[in-house]
């Protein structure tokens, strides 16, 4: 009669054990790699803070809805201002909105640059502008918004 040994009972070490029920233990970077990572970590943390500083900083627009008058069914007035450099031309898309939100007038209206002698009148140095735009509309319109405000590109020759 032949018998076999019964193998559950023997207890086997408690790395091989767990190893066998969790895999192997990772292993850890060496000091070399791991400052290599930091390193190369840090400089692209530096290259993307640069990057966001500098795409602000350059040719920047911003504008901000002060009000709006509707003056009869088929027109309509807002009021924004615009804050860019004095020297930029600028587009912005100016539109009326009826009550169910739907678009009723729609008109992209050009900023010129201010003139060198009108920048010192204002606070800013002739940054920001004071902007009346008067839309034609399909229908009664109930409120006038700026949809969007930009640097066009200079014109291919």
């Amino acid at each position: 009669m032949v018998t076999t040994e019964d193998k559950s009972g023997t207890s086997q070490p408690a790395d091989i054990s767990l190893a066998n029920r969790y895999g192997r233990p990772k292993r850890r970077l060496s000091g070399k790699a791991r400052r290599w990572a930091v390193i190369v970590a840090l400089a692209i943390g530096m290259g993307f803070l640069a990057w966001v500083s500098t795409s602000n900083s350059m040719a920047s627009v911003s504008y901000k809805d002060i009000g709006y008058r509707t003056t009869d069914a088929t027109q309509a007035e807002v009021d924004f201002q615009v804050t860019r450099e004095p020297g930029t031309v600028v587009q912005c898309a100016i539109k009326a909105l009826d009550s169910k939100f739907a678009v009723v007038g729609w008109k992209v209206v050009n900023i010129p640059p201010v003139e060198q002698e009108d920048q010192g009148q204002s606070a800013d140095g002739g940054r920001t502008l004071a902007q009346r735009v008067v839309l034609r509309t399909e229908s009664q319109a109930v409120s006038g918004v700026v949809d969007n405000c930009w640097i066009p590109k200079p014109a291919a020759s």
